[in-house]
């Protein structure tokens, strides 16, 4: 469904309407079905591309590491608020790290074993146990509340306008309020028999939070009163089986401009205009497990089997295409001083320039496969190793 109106303002919000979400069978844990598809089947034709040698371009340095507990997943990723760090690991613990520094200004254990974490604000830090216990702290690291969810959550809460959002395994966004962790709206819709266990976060634009879903689907959703506002199709479920029909949107939707872009597995890459309702811009198939990035030329964006494409922004042609990473289990990438780079199974973090996709920079970080997403800073890039601890890598 298409509503007009997307991206323009009637009193002090947004005009648009939009409906959906989902929840059947909840999420089933498809890191083997994926596997089969794409990362974890040992023939030759999965088997990760070894690493090539090449002259650097910029040099690639970490700037400071720090330690947050030990492990960590697809729902987990750093989050920055101002100056600060906030980051959670697998076995409970959640930490705030000074970005300029990686000084920990605390370091807190919940007695739970995380699903998902981090969302942040200045005044909320929120994670989520494999319980479904929503856990919130003050920026000192006081605890503030406990909420439940109604399914498992393994998507990064997002936190903002009061609120603490998640998105449950049910198909359900819940909204809690952020002081005291009452419960104040849900939105669902019927969902697929199946869906992804892969990375998937929620950003805010126009005043709306802007989630992903099963189905192929975005949403578009009110803060503060949980009414869906628009609904996008990025791709539509195609196939006989449940299994080949799974399209789930993967990643962060971006915006750049007039321009909402996101992916789906077994889909398409689409960019929506804003300004025009929300219409669609231009659509290529594509499939992905860990979703794009975006500047003002191009989309970035690994395939299933982690060959990289950028696709013009302005209408979706091919710039270049990079598949010397194949089947290295790449995260979702950032774009920072002229590179997009991308975390692997190895721990290493590779830069590659964003005008024609060579090779730039690479650096090992340890800590094993890397599941979080590199998150763009002024600082530099972070990355969150597969043991949680939280680097910080500068391109100079």
């Amino acid at each position: 469904m298409q509503v007009s109106g997307f991206g323009k303002k009637q009193g002090s919000s947004l005009v648009a309407r939009l409906k959906g979400l989902a929840g059947a069978f909840g999420m089933v844990a498809l890191s083997t079905v994926v596997g089969g598809c794409a990362w974890f089947e040992s023939d030759d034709r999965n088997e990760p591309t070894p690493l090539i040698a090449f002259e650097p371009k910029v040099n690639a340095a970490m700037a400071w590491r720090a330690p947050v507990g030990s492990g960590s997943n697809y729902g987990f990723a750093p989050a920055v608020v101002g100056n600060s760090v906030y980051a959670a690991s697998t076995n409970g613990h959640v930490a705030k790290i000074d970005l300029a520094s990686g000084a920990t200004a605390w370091n807190v254990q919940t007695g739970q074993t995380l699903s998902a974490g981090v969302g942040a604000d200045a005044d909320t830090v929120a994670v989520v146990t494999k319980e479904a216990e929503v856990i919130a702290f003050d920026a000192n690291g006081n605890e503030k509340w406990r909420a439940k969810a109604s399914s498992e959550v393994n998507h990064t809460p997002w936190v903002g306008n009061g609120v603490v959002v998640v998105r449950a395994g049910d198909y359900r966004v819940q909204a809690f309020n952020a002081e005291n962790g009452e419960r104040l709206w849900n939105v669902q819709r019927p969902g697929p028999a199946l869906s992804l266990r892969a990375p998937a976060r929620m950003t805010f634009t126009e005043d709306l939070i802007i989630t992903g879903m099963p189905g192929g689907r975005l949403l578009a959703i009110e803060p503060a009163t949980g009414a869906a506002v628009w609904e996008g199709v990025v791709a539509a479920p195609r196939g006989a089986s449940d299994l080949e029909r799974v399209n789930d949107v993967v990643g962060i939707p971006n915006v750049r401009g007039d321009l909402m872009c996101a992916v789906a597995y077994q889909g398409r890459v689409t960019c929506f205009d804003i300004q025009k309702g929300g219409a669609i811009a231009w659509a290529k198939d594509f499939s992905s497990i860990v979703g794009l990035t975006v500047d003002a030329q191009h989309v970035y964006v690994p395939d299933a089997r982690d060959t990289i494409t950028a696709f013009s922004l302005e209408d979706g042609e091919v710039a270049w295409r990079q598949a010397a990473l194949r089947n290295r289990k790449l995260t979702e990438p950032a774009v920072r001083d002229g590179a997009v780079l991308f975390g692997d199974f190895e721990g290493y973090v590779h830069a590659l320039s964003a005008e024609n996709g060579g090779f730039m920079a690479r650096v090992s970080v340890g800590g094993g496969a890397m599941r979080s997403p590199v998150i763009s800073t002024p600082q530099g890039v972070l990355v969150q190793a597969g043991d949680s601890s939280v680097s910080l890598i500068r391109l100079n």
